[in-house]
């Protein structure tokens, strides 16, 4: 499974940065990992520099083999929450499709 991080002009996108998130990342979908080759993620801040709440945005889409890629995307006040939301969502959105795969 390839983890691939895209950032916005607005998040600094350094390896300092990213490597938490991509080791999350790749800890919380291992169970997935056989059937996932590539994570996108996208983190934004969508009021740039200005304050707001729920402003930190990140998008999460998994290409699975075979199958068209899922998107899930979270708001949250901060870039931990955003990806951490993200990933539950992931998480139960592969269950869910994975699930159905194998009734069939």
């Amino acid at each position: 499974m390839t983890i691939q991080f895209n950032t916005d002009r607005n998040v600094n996108g350094n390896e300092a940065v990213t490597a938490p998130f991509i080791a999350l990342i790749s800890e919380e979908l291992s169970r997935f990992s056989h059937q996932i080759t590539r994570i996108e993620v996208h983190l934004s801040d969508e009021n740039g520099k200005k304050e707001g709440e729920k402003d930190k945005r990140c998008m999460l889409e998994a290409r699975l083999e075979g199958l068209a890629p899922i998107v899930v995307t979270n708001l949250a006040n901060t870039r931990d929450q955003a990806v951490e939301g993200a990933i539950e969502k992931l998480k139960s959105l592969l269950d869910k499709t994975l699930s159905r795969l194998s009734n069939y």
